[in-house]
Protein backbone atom coordinates (compact mmCIF):
# COMPACT_ATOMS: atom_id res chain seq x y z
CA UNK A 1 0.00 0.00 0.00
CA UNK A 2 1.45 3.38 -1.04
CA UNK A 3 2.04 6.12 1.49
CA UNK A 4 -0.62 8.81 1.83
CA UNK A 5 0.01 11.60 -0.66
CA UNK A 6 1.09 14.83 1.11
CA UNK A 7 -0.92 17.77 -0.26
CA UNK A 8 0.42 20.42 2.11
CA UNK A 9 3.18 21.53 -0.27
CA UNK A 10 0.61 22.27 -2.99
CA UNK A 11 -1.69 24.58 -0.98
CA UNK A 12 -1.95 28.28 -1.68
CA UNK A 13 -3.62 30.99 0.36
CA UNK A 14 -5.87 33.60 -1.25
CA UNK A 15 -7.56 35.98 1.21
CA UNK A 16 -9.30 39.34 1.13
CA UNK A 17 -8.80 41.27 4.36
CA UNK A 18 -8.82 44.79 5.72
CA UNK A 19 -5.86 46.93 4.78
CA UNK A 20 -3.14 47.56 7.36
CA UNK A 21 -0.61 50.38 7.64
CA UNK A 22 2.21 47.92 6.92
CA UNK A 23 0.64 47.17 3.50
CA UNK A 24 1.13 50.69 2.19
CA UNK A 25 4.57 50.27 0.51
CA UNK A 26 3.35 47.20 -1.44
CA UNK A 27 0.15 48.99 -2.49
CA UNK A 28 2.11 52.00 -3.77
CA UNK A 29 4.41 49.75 -5.79
CA UNK A 30 1.44 47.83 -7.20
CA UNK A 31 -0.31 51.04 -8.25
CA UNK A 32 2.62 52.08 -10.41
CA UNK A 33 2.35 48.73 -12.23
CA UNK A 34 -1.44 49.02 -12.57
CA UNK A 35 -1.74 52.64 -13.73
CA UNK A 36 1.41 53.77 -15.53
CA UNK A 37 1.30 57.41 -16.48
CA UNK A 38 -1.34 58.34 -13.87
CA UNK A 39 -0.73 60.19 -10.62
CA UNK A 40 -0.26 57.52 -7.93
CA UNK A 41 -1.30 57.54 -4.30
CA UNK A 42 1.04 59.18 -1.84
CA UNK A 43 1.74 57.50 1.50
CA UNK A 44 -0.28 60.15 3.34
CA UNK A 45 -3.36 59.37 1.22
CA UNK A 46 -3.46 55.75 2.33
CA UNK A 47 -2.58 56.67 5.91
CA UNK A 48 -5.56 59.02 5.87
CA UNK A 49 -7.81 56.24 4.54
CA UNK A 50 -6.73 53.99 7.39
CA UNK A 51 -7.27 56.71 9.98
CA UNK A 52 -10.63 57.98 8.72
CA UNK A 53 -12.39 54.77 7.61
CA UNK A 54 -10.28 51.61 8.07
CA UNK A 55 -13.32 49.33 7.57
CA UNK A 56 -13.65 50.47 3.96
CA UNK A 57 -10.12 49.60 2.82
CA UNK A 58 -9.36 46.06 1.57
CA UNK A 59 -6.45 44.13 0.09
CA UNK A 60 -6.32 40.78 -1.72
CA UNK A 61 -3.36 38.67 -0.67
CA UNK A 62 -1.92 35.58 -2.37
CA UNK A 63 0.57 33.60 -0.29
CA UNK A 64 1.49 36.75 1.62
CA UNK A 65 1.85 38.98 -1.47
CA UNK A 66 -0.61 41.81 -2.01
CA UNK A 67 -2.06 41.47 -5.52
CA UNK A 68 -5.08 43.77 -5.30
CA UNK A 69 -6.64 46.54 -3.22
CA UNK A 70 -9.63 48.83 -3.05
CA UNK A 71 -10.48 52.04 -1.18
CA UNK A 72 -13.89 53.39 -0.19
CA UNK A 73 -15.65 55.98 1.93
CA UNK A 74 -19.23 56.62 3.01
CA UNK A 75 -21.10 59.65 1.66
CA UNK A 76 -24.63 60.95 1.53
CA UNK A 77 -24.62 61.06 -2.24
CA UNK A 78 -27.60 63.44 -2.36
CA UNK A 79 -25.22 66.16 -1.17
CA UNK A 80 -23.05 65.88 -4.30
CA UNK A 81 -23.71 67.10 -7.81
CA UNK A 82 -24.13 64.29 -10.34
CA UNK A 83 -21.29 65.85 -12.31
CA UNK A 84 -18.82 65.68 -9.42
CA UNK A 85 -15.18 64.80 -10.03
CA UNK A 86 -12.99 62.24 -8.31
CA UNK A 87 -11.30 65.03 -6.34
CA UNK A 88 -14.72 66.30 -5.14
CA UNK A 89 -15.92 62.94 -3.89
CA UNK A 90 -12.62 61.87 -2.28
CA UNK A 91 -11.43 65.21 -0.88
CA UNK A 92 -8.45 65.02 -3.23
CA UNK A 93 -7.77 61.45 -2.21
CA UNK A 94 -7.73 61.95 1.57
CA UNK A 95 -11.42 60.95 2.21
CA UNK A 96 -11.66 63.36 5.15
CA UNK A 97 -15.18 64.11 3.87
CA UNK A 98 -16.14 60.54 4.91
CA UNK A 99 -19.60 60.71 6.49
CA UNK A 100 -20.36 57.82 8.87
CA UNK A 101 -24.02 58.92 8.87
CA UNK A 102 -24.25 58.70 5.06
CA UNK A 103 -26.28 56.25 3.01
CA UNK A 104 -23.89 55.27 0.20
CA UNK A 105 -20.54 53.48 0.04
CA UNK A 106 -18.46 55.22 -2.62
CA UNK A 107 -15.58 53.29 -4.21
CA UNK A 108 -12.69 55.50 -5.25
CA UNK A 109 -10.15 52.88 -6.30
CA UNK A 110 -9.86 49.22 -7.27
CA UNK A 111 -6.66 47.75 -8.65
CA UNK A 112 -5.33 44.29 -9.44
CA UNK A 113 -1.69 43.60 -10.18
CA UNK A 114 -1.27 42.93 -13.95
CA UNK A 115 0.48 39.60 -13.28
CA UNK A 116 -2.54 38.25 -11.39
CA UNK A 117 -5.48 39.30 -13.52
CA UNK A 118 -8.14 36.78 -14.61
CA UNK A 119 -8.03 35.21 -11.14
CA UNK A 120 -11.29 36.92 -10.07
CA UNK A 121 -9.34 39.17 -7.69
CA UNK A 122 -11.46 42.19 -8.60
CA UNK A 123 -14.64 40.19 -8.08
CA UNK A 124 -13.46 39.19 -4.62
CA UNK A 125 -12.77 42.81 -3.72
CA UNK A 126 -16.20 43.87 -5.01
CA UNK A 127 -17.82 41.14 -2.91
CA UNK A 128 -16.00 42.46 0.16
CA UNK A 129 -17.48 45.89 -0.54
CA UNK A 130 -20.96 44.46 -1.00
CA UNK A 131 -20.73 42.55 2.27
CA UNK A 132 -19.58 45.74 4.01
CA UNK A 133 -22.58 47.61 2.57
CA UNK A 134 -24.90 44.90 3.86
CA UNK A 135 -23.27 44.85 7.31
CA UNK A 136 -23.47 48.64 7.62
CA UNK A 137 -27.01 48.76 6.15
CA UNK A 138 -26.05 51.17 3.36
CA UNK A 139 -28.43 51.89 0.49
CA UNK A 140 -25.99 51.33 -2.31
CA UNK A 141 -22.43 51.29 -3.61
CA UNK A 142 -21.55 54.04 -6.08
CA UNK A 143 -18.42 54.17 -8.21
CA UNK A 144 -16.99 56.44 -10.84
CA UNK A 145 -15.61 53.88 -13.28
CA UNK A 146 -12.91 54.44 -15.89
CA UNK A 147 -13.49 53.43 -19.51
CA UNK A 148 -9.84 52.78 -20.41
CA UNK A 149 -10.47 51.42 -23.93
CA UNK A 150 -12.45 54.45 -25.03
CA UNK A 151 -9.37 56.15 -26.54
CA UNK A 152 -9.34 53.40 -29.18
CA UNK A 153 -12.83 54.38 -30.36
CA UNK A 154 -13.09 58.09 -29.50
CA UNK A 155 -12.64 59.19 -33.12
CA UNK A 156 -15.75 57.37 -34.33
CA UNK A 157 -18.12 57.38 -31.33
CA UNK A 158 -19.21 59.53 -28.42
CA UNK A 159 -18.79 58.34 -24.81
CA UNK A 160 -22.50 57.49 -24.71
CA UNK A 161 -22.25 55.40 -27.90
CA UNK A 162 -19.16 53.66 -26.56
CA UNK A 163 -20.85 52.80 -23.25
CA UNK A 164 -23.92 51.46 -25.08
CA UNK A 165 -21.73 49.28 -27.27
CA UNK A 166 -19.94 47.87 -24.23
CA UNK A 167 -23.28 47.21 -22.51
CA UNK A 168 -24.41 45.24 -25.58
CA UNK A 169 -21.12 43.28 -25.59
CA UNK A 170 -20.10 44.65 -28.96
CA UNK A 171 -16.95 46.17 -27.44
CA UNK A 172 -14.93 44.90 -24.49
CA UNK A 173 -13.81 47.37 -21.84
CA UNK A 174 -11.84 45.84 -18.94
CA UNK A 175 -13.41 48.10 -16.33
CA UNK A 176 -16.95 48.80 -17.56
CA UNK A 177 -17.57 45.22 -18.70
CA UNK A 178 -16.43 43.96 -15.31
CA UNK A 179 -18.69 46.39 -13.45
CA UNK A 180 -21.74 45.48 -15.52
CA UNK A 181 -21.04 41.80 -14.90
CA UNK A 182 -21.00 42.55 -11.16
CA UNK A 183 -24.58 43.94 -11.15
CA UNK A 184 -23.72 47.64 -11.35
CA UNK A 185 -26.07 49.82 -13.41
CA UNK A 186 -25.25 53.02 -15.26
CA UNK A 187 -26.40 56.32 -13.70
CA UNK A 188 -24.69 58.81 -16.03
CA UNK A 189 -21.38 59.68 -17.73
CA UNK A 190 -19.24 62.31 -16.03
CA UNK A 191 -16.74 64.42 -18.00
CA UNK A 192 -13.41 65.54 -16.52
CA UNK A 193 -13.68 62.97 -13.74
CA UNK A 194 -9.97 62.12 -13.58
CA UNK A 195 -7.79 64.78 -15.24
CA UNK A 196 -4.86 62.37 -15.71
CA UNK A 197 -6.95 59.50 -17.16
CA UNK A 198 -5.97 59.98 -20.80
CA UNK A 199 -7.04 56.47 -21.83
CA UNK A 200 -10.63 57.26 -20.82
CA UNK A 201 -10.41 60.74 -22.32
CA UNK A 202 -11.16 61.92 -18.75
CA UNK A 203 -14.67 60.44 -18.85
CA UNK A 204 -16.08 58.13 -16.19
CA UNK A 205 -19.25 56.11 -15.84
CA UNK A 206 -21.18 56.75 -12.66
CA UNK A 207 -22.36 53.26 -11.63
CA UNK A 208 -24.51 52.00 -8.76
CA UNK A 209 -25.16 48.67 -7.05
CA UNK A 210 -28.31 48.69 -4.93
CA UNK A 211 -28.39 46.84 -1.63
CA UNK A 212 -31.71 45.00 -1.74
CA UNK A 213 -31.33 44.18 1.98
CA UNK A 214 -31.26 47.85 2.96
CA UNK A 215 -33.69 48.81 5.72
CA UNK A 216 -34.47 52.46 6.48
CA UNK A 217 -33.72 52.54 10.20
CA UNK A 218 -32.33 56.05 10.66
CA UNK A 219 -34.35 58.51 12.68
CA UNK A 220 -33.15 61.10 10.16
CA UNK A 221 -34.72 59.44 7.13
CA UNK A 222 -36.28 62.16 4.92
CA UNK A 223 -35.16 64.86 7.36
CA UNK A 224 -33.15 67.90 6.30
CA UNK A 225 -31.68 68.66 9.71
CA UNK A 226 -29.79 66.84 12.44
CA UNK A 227 -30.00 69.05 15.55
CA UNK A 228 -27.82 68.44 18.60
CA UNK A 229 -28.71 70.32 21.79
CA UNK A 230 -25.89 71.47 24.05
CA UNK A 231 -26.17 72.76 27.60
CA UNK A 232 -23.09 74.74 28.71
CA UNK A 233 -22.57 75.21 32.44
CA UNK A 234 -20.94 78.43 33.62
CA UNK A 235 -20.02 77.23 37.08
CA UNK A 236 -19.60 79.43 40.18
CA UNK A 237 -16.59 78.52 42.33
CA UNK A 238 -17.59 78.86 45.99
CA UNK A 239 -16.51 77.49 49.35
CA UNK A 240 -17.91 74.03 50.16
CA UNK A 241 -17.45 71.77 53.18
CA UNK A 242 -17.51 68.29 51.57
CA UNK A 243 -17.65 66.36 48.28
CA UNK A 244 -21.41 65.88 48.62
CA UNK A 245 -21.95 69.63 48.22
CA UNK A 246 -20.09 69.57 44.92
CA UNK A 247 -22.12 66.52 43.87
CA UNK A 248 -25.36 68.35 44.70
CA UNK A 249 -24.40 71.35 42.54
CA UNK A 250 -23.37 69.09 39.66
CA UNK A 251 -26.64 67.14 39.75
CA UNK A 252 -28.60 70.38 39.77
CA UNK A 253 -27.06 71.40 36.44
CA UNK A 254 -27.38 67.94 34.90
CA UNK A 255 -31.06 67.97 35.83
CA UNK A 256 -31.50 71.34 34.08
CA UNK A 257 -29.81 69.96 30.95
CA UNK A 258 -32.02 66.87 30.96
CA UNK A 259 -35.21 68.91 31.42
CA UNK A 260 -34.25 70.81 28.27
CA UNK A 261 -33.74 67.52 26.35
CA UNK A 262 -30.05 68.26 25.90
CA UNK A 263 -27.75 65.80 24.15
CA UNK A 264 -24.64 67.14 25.90
CA UNK A 265 -23.97 69.04 29.12
CA UNK A 266 -20.52 70.62 29.46
CA UNK A 267 -18.72 71.54 32.69
CA UNK A 268 -15.61 73.77 32.98
CA UNK A 269 -11.96 72.89 33.39
CA UNK A 270 -10.70 71.88 36.87
CA UNK A 271 -13.91 73.03 38.55
CA UNK A 272 -13.22 70.23 41.06
CA UNK A 273 -10.50 72.47 42.55
CA UNK A 274 -13.51 73.70 44.52
CA UNK A 275 -12.62 70.76 46.79
CA UNK A 276 -9.54 72.73 47.89
CA UNK A 277 -11.82 75.00 49.90
CA UNK A 278 -12.18 72.38 52.66
CA UNK A 279 -8.98 70.35 52.26
CA UNK A 280 -6.89 72.85 54.28
CA UNK A 281 -3.70 72.35 52.28
CA UNK A 282 -1.58 75.46 51.63
CA UNK A 283 1.00 73.69 49.46
CA UNK A 284 -0.10 74.03 45.83
CA UNK A 285 1.53 70.80 44.66
CA UNK A 286 0.10 68.78 47.54
CA UNK A 287 -3.37 70.26 47.17
CA UNK A 288 -3.77 68.79 43.65
CA UNK A 289 -2.67 65.40 44.94
CA UNK A 290 -5.34 65.58 47.62
CA UNK A 291 -7.93 66.45 44.97
CA UNK A 292 -6.85 63.44 42.92
CA UNK A 293 -7.84 61.23 45.87
CA UNK A 294 -11.46 62.03 44.93
CA UNK A 295 -11.09 60.66 41.38
CA UNK A 296 -13.17 57.55 42.00
CA UNK A 297 -16.01 59.54 43.59
CA UNK A 298 -15.85 62.03 40.72
CA UNK A 299 -16.08 59.31 38.05
CA UNK A 300 -18.84 57.42 39.86
CA UNK A 301 -20.85 60.63 40.26
CA UNK A 302 -20.73 61.68 36.63
CA UNK A 303 -21.16 58.20 35.24
CA UNK A 304 -24.31 57.60 37.30
CA UNK A 305 -25.73 61.02 36.38
CA UNK A 306 -25.16 60.53 32.64
CA UNK A 307 -27.10 57.26 32.68
CA UNK A 308 -29.81 58.37 35.12
CA UNK A 309 -30.55 61.63 33.29
CA UNK A 310 -29.90 60.22 29.78
CA UNK A 311 -27.44 62.91 28.71
CA UNK A 312 -23.82 62.82 27.52
CA UNK A 313 -21.59 64.74 29.95
CA UNK A 314 -18.29 66.47 29.29
CA UNK A 315 -17.16 66.35 32.90
CA UNK A 316 -15.04 69.49 32.80
CA UNK A 317 -11.60 68.30 33.87
CA UNK A 318 -10.06 66.87 37.00
CA UNK A 319 -6.55 66.39 38.35
CA UNK A 320 -5.70 62.68 38.33
CA UNK A 321 -2.63 60.96 39.78
CA UNK A 322 -1.70 57.93 37.71
CA UNK A 323 0.52 54.92 38.48
CA UNK A 324 3.69 56.79 37.55
CA UNK A 325 2.86 59.33 40.30
CA UNK A 326 2.45 62.00 37.62
CA UNK A 327 -0.53 64.36 37.88
CA UNK A 328 -2.55 64.90 34.69
CA UNK A 329 -5.33 67.33 33.83
CA UNK A 330 -7.93 65.00 32.30
CA UNK A 331 -11.32 65.70 30.76
CA UNK A 332 -13.73 62.75 30.80
CA UNK A 333 -16.58 61.97 28.44
CA UNK A 334 -19.44 60.19 30.21
CA UNK A 335 -21.80 58.80 27.59
CA UNK A 336 -25.44 58.21 28.42
CA UNK A 337 -25.02 54.52 27.59
CA UNK A 338 -22.65 54.22 30.57
CA UNK A 339 -19.35 54.10 28.67
CA UNK A 340 -16.48 56.44 29.56
CA UNK A 341 -13.56 57.97 27.64
CA UNK A 342 -10.94 60.57 28.47
CA UNK A 343 -8.78 63.26 26.90
CA UNK A 344 -5.54 64.37 28.54
CA UNK A 345 -4.65 68.06 28.39
CA UNK A 346 -1.72 68.25 25.96
CA UNK A 347 -0.38 71.77 26.44
CA UNK A 348 0.29 72.70 30.06
CA UNK A 349 0.30 76.38 31.00
CA UNK A 350 3.30 77.91 32.83
CA UNK A 351 1.19 78.31 35.99
CA UNK A 352 0.12 74.65 35.94
CA UNK A 353 3.76 73.63 35.74
CA UNK A 354 4.99 76.16 38.31
CA UNK A 355 2.41 75.69 41.05
CA UNK A 356 1.02 72.21 40.50
CA UNK A 357 3.58 70.22 38.51
CA UNK A 358 1.03 68.99 35.95
CA UNK A 359 2.26 66.56 33.29
CA UNK A 360 1.25 66.72 29.63
CA UNK A 361 -0.73 64.18 27.63
CA UNK A 362 0.37 63.05 24.17
CA UNK A 363 -2.72 61.98 22.22
CA UNK A 364 -5.36 63.84 20.19
CA UNK A 365 -8.51 61.75 20.48
CA UNK A 366 -11.87 61.82 18.70
CA UNK A 367 -14.82 60.09 20.34
CA UNK A 368 -17.85 58.38 18.86
CA UNK A 369 -21.15 59.39 20.45
CA UNK A 370 -24.81 58.92 19.57
CA UNK A 371 -24.60 62.44 18.10
CA UNK A 372 -21.61 61.86 15.87
CA UNK A 373 -17.90 62.32 16.47
CA UNK A 374 -16.67 64.90 18.97
CA UNK A 375 -13.34 66.04 20.42
CA UNK A 376 -12.33 67.63 23.71
CA UNK A 377 -9.52 70.18 23.87
CA UNK A 378 -8.89 71.53 27.34
CA UNK A 379 -8.42 75.31 27.68
CA UNK A 380 -4.87 76.08 26.44
CA UNK A 381 -5.09 73.30 23.83
CA UNK A 382 -7.64 75.24 21.76
CA UNK A 383 -4.97 77.93 21.25
CA UNK A 384 -2.93 75.53 19.10
CA UNK A 385 -4.62 75.27 15.68
CA UNK A 386 -2.88 72.03 14.75
CA UNK A 387 -4.85 70.07 17.35
CA UNK A 388 -8.22 71.18 15.99
CA UNK A 389 -7.11 70.37 12.44
CA UNK A 390 -6.06 66.87 13.50
CA UNK A 391 -9.36 66.32 15.33
CA UNK A 392 -11.34 67.53 12.31
CA UNK A 393 -9.42 65.24 9.98
CA UNK A 394 -10.32 62.41 12.34
CA UNK A 395 -13.98 63.25 11.82
CA UNK A 396 -14.92 65.56 14.72
CA UNK A 397 -17.90 67.87 14.14
CA UNK A 398 -17.87 69.51 17.58
CA UNK A 399 -14.91 70.48 19.77
CA UNK A 400 -15.70 70.99 23.46
CA UNK A 401 -13.32 73.22 25.41
CA UNK A 402 -13.64 73.30 29.18
CA UNK A 403 -11.57 76.26 30.40
CA UNK A 404 -10.53 78.13 33.51
CA UNK A 405 -9.13 81.66 33.20
CA UNK A 406 -8.57 84.27 35.88
CA UNK A 407 -8.78 87.48 33.82
CA UNK A 408 -10.38 88.89 30.68
CA UNK A 409 -7.18 88.66 28.66
CA UNK A 410 -6.86 84.94 29.32
CA UNK A 411 -10.53 84.40 28.58
CA UNK A 412 -10.31 86.24 25.26
CA UNK A 413 -7.40 84.07 24.18
CA UNK A 414 -9.63 81.02 24.61
CA UNK A 415 -12.66 82.67 23.02
CA UNK A 416 -10.96 84.12 19.96
CA UNK A 417 -9.08 80.88 19.29
CA UNK A 418 -12.24 78.78 19.64
CA UNK A 419 -13.99 81.06 17.13
CA UNK A 420 -11.02 80.82 14.78
CA UNK A 421 -11.04 77.00 15.01
CA UNK A 422 -14.74 76.99 14.09
CA UNK A 423 -14.06 79.03 10.95
CA UNK A 424 -10.83 77.27 9.94
CA UNK A 425 -12.24 73.77 10.25
CA UNK A 426 -15.96 74.32 9.53
CA UNK A 427 -16.92 72.82 12.89
CA UNK A 428 -18.81 73.86 16.01
CA UNK A 429 -16.82 74.80 19.11
CA UNK A 430 -18.08 75.06 22.68
CA UNK A 431 -16.36 76.80 25.61
CA UNK A 432 -17.40 76.34 29.25
CA UNK A 433 -15.71 78.30 32.04
CA UNK A 434 -15.67 78.94 35.78
CA UNK A 435 -16.66 82.20 37.49
CA UNK A 436 -16.53 83.49 41.06
CA UNK A 437 -13.77 83.41 43.66
CA UNK A 438 -12.03 80.69 45.63
CA UNK A 439 -9.68 82.50 48.07
CA UNK A 440 -9.11 79.32 50.07
CA UNK A 441 -7.32 77.65 47.15
CA UNK A 442 -3.74 78.28 46.04
CA UNK A 443 -3.53 79.58 42.44
CA UNK A 444 -7.35 79.61 42.10
CA UNK A 445 -8.19 83.04 43.56
CA UNK A 446 -10.39 84.65 40.86
CA UNK A 447 -12.19 83.51 37.72
CA UNK A 448 -13.42 85.20 34.53
CA UNK A 449 -15.67 83.57 31.93
CA UNK A 450 -18.34 84.12 29.31
CA UNK A 451 -19.21 80.65 28.05
CA UNK A 452 -20.40 80.28 24.46
CA UNK A 453 -21.19 78.06 21.47
CA UNK A 454 -19.59 79.04 18.15
CA UNK A 455 -20.33 78.10 14.53
CA UNK A 456 -18.58 78.65 11.19
CA UNK A 457 -19.24 82.04 9.64
CA UNK A 458 -21.59 81.64 6.68
CA UNK A 459 -25.20 82.36 5.73
CA UNK A 460 -26.78 79.19 7.10
CA UNK A 461 -25.23 79.62 10.56
CA UNK A 462 -26.00 81.99 13.42
CA UNK A 463 -25.25 85.69 12.98
CA UNK A 464 -21.64 86.55 13.88
CA UNK A 465 -20.92 82.82 14.13
CA UNK A 466 -22.27 82.79 17.70
CA UNK A 467 -24.97 80.21 18.44
CA UNK A 468 -25.27 81.62 21.95
CA UNK A 469 -23.26 83.15 24.79
CA UNK A 470 -23.80 83.46 28.53
CA UNK A 471 -23.67 86.69 30.51
CA UNK A 472 -20.14 87.30 31.73
CA UNK A 473 -19.19 86.26 35.28
CA UNK A 474 -22.60 84.97 36.38
CA UNK A 475 -23.43 81.41 37.34
CA UNK A 476 -25.83 80.23 34.63
CA UNK A 477 -26.37 77.79 31.80
CA UNK A 478 -26.44 78.39 28.07
CA UNK A 479 -28.55 76.06 25.93
CA UNK A 480 -28.25 76.04 22.14
CA UNK A 481 -28.81 73.79 19.13
CA UNK A 482 -26.19 73.03 16.49
CA UNK A 483 -27.19 71.33 13.23
CA UNK A 484 -24.82 68.68 11.91
CA UNK A 485 -26.73 68.36 8.63
CA UNK A 486 -26.22 72.06 7.89
CA UNK A 487 -22.56 71.61 8.75
CA UNK A 488 -22.19 68.81 6.19
CA UNK A 489 -23.96 70.80 3.49
CA UNK A 490 -21.82 73.87 4.09
CA UNK A 491 -18.63 71.84 3.91
CA UNK A 492 -19.69 70.85 0.39
CA UNK A 493 -21.42 73.99 -0.85
CA UNK A 494 -20.57 76.90 1.45
CA UNK A 495 -19.45 80.35 0.36
CA UNK A 496 -15.92 79.18 1.20
CA UNK A 497 -14.71 75.62 1.76
CA UNK A 498 -11.72 75.72 4.08
CA UNK A 499 -11.52 71.93 4.37
CA UNK A 500 -11.68 71.28 0.63
CA UNK A 501 -9.52 74.22 -0.45
CA UNK A 502 -6.44 73.48 1.64
CA UNK A 503 -3.19 73.52 -0.35
CA UNK A 504 -1.99 70.04 0.55
CA UNK A 505 0.60 70.38 -2.20
CA UNK A 506 2.54 72.98 -0.17
CA UNK A 507 1.74 72.26 3.50
CA UNK A 508 0.33 69.66 5.85
CA UNK A 509 -0.13 68.86 9.54
CA UNK A 510 1.65 65.67 10.55
CA UNK A 511 0.55 63.90 13.74
CA UNK A 512 2.80 61.61 15.78
CA UNK A 513 0.74 59.70 18.34
CA UNK A 514 3.01 58.75 21.21
CA UNK A 515 0.61 57.00 23.54
CA UNK A 516 -2.32 55.08 22.09
CA UNK A 517 -3.61 54.31 25.59
CA UNK A 518 -4.43 57.98 26.07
Amino acid sequence: MSEEFDLSSFGISMVVRQMEMSDIPEILAMQEACFPGMDPWETEHLESHMTVFPEGQFVAELDGQIIGSCSSLIVNFAEYDDRHTWDDISDNGYITNHNPEGYNLYGIEVMVHPEFRRMKVGERLYEARKELAREMNLKSIIIGGRIPNYHKHSDEMSPREYVNSVAKHRIYDPVLTFQLMNDFTLMRINPNYLPDDKASKRYATLMEWNNIDYKALSKRHYKTSYPVRICVVQYLMRKISCFDELASQVEYFVNIAADANSDFVVFPEIFTTQLMSFLDERSASQSVRKISEYTEEYIELFNSLSVRYNVNIIGGSHFVEEENEEIYNISYLFRRDGSIDKQYKIHITPNEKKYWGISAGDSVRVFDTDCGKIAIQVCYDIEFPELARIATEKGANIIFTPFCTEDRQGYLRVRYCAQARAVENQIYTVISGTVGNLPQAVNMDIQYAQSAIFAPSDFEFARDGIVGEANANLETVLIGDVDLEVLKRQRQDGTVKQLKDRRRDIYKVEYFQKNVEQ
